[in-house]
């Protein structure tokens, strides 16, 4: 059996919020020590560690260190990567609608099948997410596997996970620096646990 650990990034700085941001790499901010030493209690060790490309994942990565979990050398997951709005990244969120080719899902920022001009579908997050999510699986079989990631793509790893379609799997709050849990076994995922709170 192999537990996957996914751990969805520190908040980003608020100045960066107002605009849809998606695969552009901005910066945290102060990273919730009080969060950082539960998470740092209460993942296991050894473990295998994983970070996108995108700054912020190394970041809270670091953070978790810092607050009491013994430095690890860190791998790249770049499947893991956030979704890439394309056209869409750098365009203020109150006037993002009118750049969409359809209306948005109720708990994302765009439609699950919509295809920004030179970016992904969340439904394409999914087809990238899900065979990562097994190579990494059977790469640690046995083993503890840590992820800093994105919202969008622990959720791309949930609907992986329970073989759903990307519209359900957005009704998952995913919030940040919440922990996932996602358990491989010689019968198929177990959802152990989305969007839990760890703290001290």
């Amino acid at each position: 059996m192999t537990t996957i650990h996914l751990i969805r990034h520190a908040p980003v700085a608020p100045e960066f919020l107002v605009n849809c941001y998606g695969a552009t790499d901005v910066p945290v901010a102060p990273v919730c020590e009080r969060i950082s030493a539960g998470l740092a209690r209460v993942l296991p060790r050894p473990a295998a560690w994983y970070v996108t490309p995108l700054s912020r994942t190394r970041a809270t990565a670091e953070a978790i260190f810092a607050a009491g979990y013994d430095a690890v050398g860190l791998s790249l997951a770049p499947a893991f990567i956030e979704q890439d709005f394309g056209a869409l990244q750098g365009i203020a969120h109150d006037v993002l609608a009118q750049h969409l080719k359809r209306p948005p899902h109720p708990f994302w920022i765009i439609d699950p099948d919509e295809v920004p001009d030179g970016g992904e579908s969340s439904t394409q997050v999914k087809a990238r997410v899900g065979p990562a999510l097994e190579a990494l699986a059977a790469r640690h079989d046995g083993g503890d596997v840590v992820v800093i990631a994105h919202g969008g793509s622990i959720r791309a790893a949930v609907a992986h996970a329970m073989d759903i379609p990307m519209r359900a799997a957005m009704h998952f709050s995913i919030r940040n620096q919440s922990l996932t849990r996602l358990l491989r076994n010689g019968g198929g995922w177990h959802v152990l646990g989305v969007n839990e709170q760890v703290s001290v």
